[in-house]
């Protein structure tokens, strides 16, 4: 039987042993679930990759932008900062209601 989860985050043995217990397959198989999830979530990621009922990874392009550095040697100076991507992760609003609630009006 698994450990108490201590307060806080649980780490990935935790979370393994949770998943085993209550799909019913060994703590070994859940590891190996996790990983190959985690394998496709990183082959996938760059065309989108949807976690049902959690929300969905997608890759975003940054564009240029210019500032006006505030501190160190460049003092004063505009800068330009160039695009670039950048993975975000967006929560379902289910995922959002169920972790902090229903949204107020």
């Amino acid at each position: 039987m698994a450990k108490a989860a201590a307060p806080g985050r649980m780490s990935k043995s935790q979370i393994a042993a949770h998943l085993a217990e209550r799909v019913g397959i060994t703590k070994k198989q859940a590891a190996q679930v996790m990983e190959e999830l985690v394998e496709l979530v990183y082959k996938q990621a760059k065309n989108g990759f949807v976690l049902p009922g959690l929300g969905k990874i997608v890759l975003t392009e940054r564009p240029a932008r210019k500032m006006i550095m505030r501190f160190g040697p460049k003092q004063g100076q505009e800068i330009t900062i160039p695009k670039k991507k950048v993975l975000k992760f967006r929560f379902l609003k289910a995922a959002k209601d169920a972790i902090l609630g229903p949204a107020k009006k």
